[in-house]
């Protein structure tokens, strides 16, 4: 698996187990929500201070986010998506 989608699975893993939403992520790490999200979906190439910000920022070691074993597990979260709203037509 791509490492990038390695890093990105596990930081969203963490993430929605420490109960934080992107936005309050980034705000820990310094970076824009978008940055976040486009981590979580392995578009971004992440530097060392980036893995170390996002360590601190959700208070694990910067190696969780490399282990290969549980982004398997992230692919089946079973989280909730927010109910969107109907509109009467």
């Amino acid at each position: 698996m791509d490492i990038r989608k390695v890093f990105g699975l596990n930081l969203r893993r963490i993430r929605l187990a420490a109960g934080l939403s992107q936005e309050a992520v980034a705000e820990g790490m310094g970076v824009d929500r978008a940055h976040v999200s486009s981590m979580e979906r392995g578009q971004q190439n992440v530097t060392l201070l980036t893995l170390w910000q996002a360590s601190q920022a959700l208070g694990c070691r910067a190696a969780d986010f490399l282990d290969e074993k549980s982004p398997a597990a992230a692919l089946n979260l079973n989280v909730k998506a927010p109910r969107r709203r109907r509109t009467k037509s």
